[in-house]
């Protein structure tokens, strides 16, 4: 049987969703920024308390929550935190947007196929930390944007959507990752709003847009 969304949301009620967030934000600034997505968006959990994301939700009137990582020896402890930061906020579905931790299976197991993750390459290629220097490194002529769902790997679940983006032999670090934020910022919307709405099935490792 295939893994549908829609059973989130019985009756055809939409759900709503934790976003979590280390850094900048500019990805949750897209989220906040879709009218489709804003209402939804319950909380934003960060593990680091200067996180400008932080402010970016209460700008937006969006609730806060602070999990904070140093020190912490135990990650499944840290993830059960986080996971009941979610649930306490009435989220259904998680989003990673920049959030520097990896969660445990503890916390995968109570969100099943509900927690996207977005990716700065074309999974399979370079997953994990420095995917933009990795693709400069490897000389590859195109690179792109993923997102995907999160599984107990590094950036090894199934691929819900990717756009290629062109690599220049001028390019930097700094003016490649431009580019690629460019869409990122078009893409995650358009896949969050799908999660929202039901609209996404998992067949094994093929995701099936409704």
């Amino acid at each position: 049987m295939p893994y549908t969304a829609a059973a989130l949301a019985p009756g055809g009620h939409l759900i709503d969703i934790a976003v979590l967030a280390s850094g900048s934000g500019t990805n949750l600034q897209a989220l906040i920024d879709t009218p489709a997505v804003r209402p939804h968006v319950a909380v934003v959990i960060s593990d680091n308390p200067d996180a400008p994301a932080l402010q970016r939700a209460r700008d937006a009137g969006i609730p806060q929550r602070v999990v904070p990582w140093p020190g912490r020896a135990d990650r499944d402890a840290f993830s059960v935190e986080v996971a009941g930061a979610v649930e306490e906020s009435g989220a259904k579905g998680v989003v990673l947007a920049g959030f520097m931790r990896i969660v445990s299976k503890s916390f995968i197991d109570r969100f099943p196929h509900r927690i996207l993750n977005i990716h700065p390459s074309l999974l399979p290629a370079f997953p994990g930390a420095n995917a933009v220097e990795n693709a400069l490194a490897h000389s590859v002529k195109l690179t792109g944007v993923t997102v995907h769902f999160v599984d107990e790997g590094v950036d090894s679940g199934p691929i819900v959507a990717q756009v290629p983006v062109v690599v220049f032999p001028e390019d930097t670090i700094a003016t490649l990752h431009r580019r690629i934020q460019i869409e990122e910022h078009r893409l995650l919307p358009a896949i969050v709003e799908a999660l929202i709405e039901g609209r996404l099935d998992v067949v094994g490792r093929t995701v099936v847009h409704r």
